[in-house]
């Protein structure tokens, strides 16, 4: 299979040669989605050696990325902490059946929820309704051993004749013991804005928005995403976003290379492009409120953002929508719900839609 895609590959640079020259046939990073050939020779030895290289814990993912000269590669990401990184960095190929391998150093994914430390009042105040979204926000009773979480309500959809908020799983419903708070996450309950943690985790101080809708997508599914049916009122009908505006209803599907920007509870409007597609990547999830590690995920075919000094995507970013960087109705690309303090990760908005039922409110 590997060698018909190099031999069409091949086959269809030679039939352009005569019409560019060697410089010029540097691939377009903006181009690069994951229909074209050259992603598509790196995502099948990607598919050959994935599951081997993770069974090392060191091994954190892999995802297809560009070089410096923008020839397509597939990068794999360490954990730069374990005992054992330089070890398996050693013992890993420098290529693969032709195909550049380029190791990431990185921290752990973990989900992005929590942090009491807010980026801006914009993002994090209590708003006249109706509330525009990119906006502190969760679970009504997301506290638990003497702390309290929250997240981002990132966007808007409409399933059905209704319109609902869409953040993450781990952010509206990932209580599912009784733990520390003696309550777990319940279709009806109350979706809050702001969040417990910009209320002093006093709910009195926030506004009811939404109601949950409990979709347990995870952990059997391949997104992290959750919805709350909107109060009458409470919210935008038009789907804004804090400074974004309105989007398009109608998503796209990722480049690498491409300009991205999201609104957020934490970092606020923050912009980078993406750097890797059809990553599979190990997160790690807690169940409760610093309740301490619930399990360990591991998602495939996933967006990566570059996220150096988690400057993107921080803790309370969760559920961000992540769009185009364009001015007027961007287009929306990905659901935001984890990273590491070098690369941020998403769903594809296209799988998140399809597994909700649900369409984008836009224009």
């Amino acid at each position: 299979m590997l060698n018909t895609i190099f031999l069409r590959l091949g086959k269809l640079i030679a039939g352009f040669a005569f019409m560019i020259s060697p410089m010029a046939m540097a691939l377009p990073p903006g181009l690069l989605d994951n229909n074209h050939p050259a992603v598509q020779a790196v995502i099948a030895v990607q598919k050959t050696v994935t599951d081997s290289w993770m069974q090392q814990p060191e091994v954190l993912g892999t995802a297809v990325s560009v070089n410096e000269s923008g020839t397509p590669v597939l990068a794999v990401y360490v954990d730069r902490d374990a005992a054992k990184a330089g070890d398996v960095i050693r013992d890993l190929p420098k290529n693969v059946r032709g195909i550049d391998v380029q190791v990431h150093l990185t921290d752990k994914f973990r989900s992005m929820k929590g942090n009491p430390h807010g980026g801006g009042t914009s993002h994090t105040a209590l708003q006249t309704p109706p509330i525009q979204l990119g906006t502190s926000g969760g679970w009504s009773k997301d506290l638990a051993n003497g702390f309290c979480c929250g997240g981002t309500l990132g966007s808007l959809v409409q399933i059905g004749r209704d319109q609902y908020i869409l953040s993450n799983y781990h952010v509206f419903e990932s209580d599912i013991v009784s733990g520390g708070n003696n309550t777990v996450a319940t279709t009806g309950d109350p979706i809050i804005q702001p969040g417990l943690i910009d209320v002093n985790c006093n709910v009195n101080g926030a506004q009811t928005v939404a109601t949950l809708l409990k979709e347990s997508s995870l952990p059997n599914s391949n997104v992290d995403c959750s919805v709350g049916k909107v109060v009458a009122g409470q919210v935008a009908s038009n789907g804004s976003i804090l400074e974004i505006g309105t989007i398009s209803r109608n998503p796209v599907a990722a480049s690498i290379g491409q300009a991205v920007k999201k609104s957020g509870r934490t970092t606020g409007l923050s912009r980078n492009s993406i750097v890797g597609l059809n990553a599979t990547i190990s997160v790690t999830y807690d169940n409760e409120c610093a309740g301490g590690t619930a399990f360990t995920k591991t998602f495939t075919g996933q967006v990566v953002v570059g996220n150096k000094g988690s400057k993107f995507l921080n803790s309370g970013d969760s559920g961000s929508l992540m769009v185009e960087d364009v001015a007027t109705n961007p287009h929306p690309i990905g659901l935001l719900y984890a990273g590491s303090s070098t690369d941020a990760i998403a769903n594809s908005i296209n799988e998140v839609l399809s597994f909700l039922g649900a369409t984008m409110v836009g224009q």
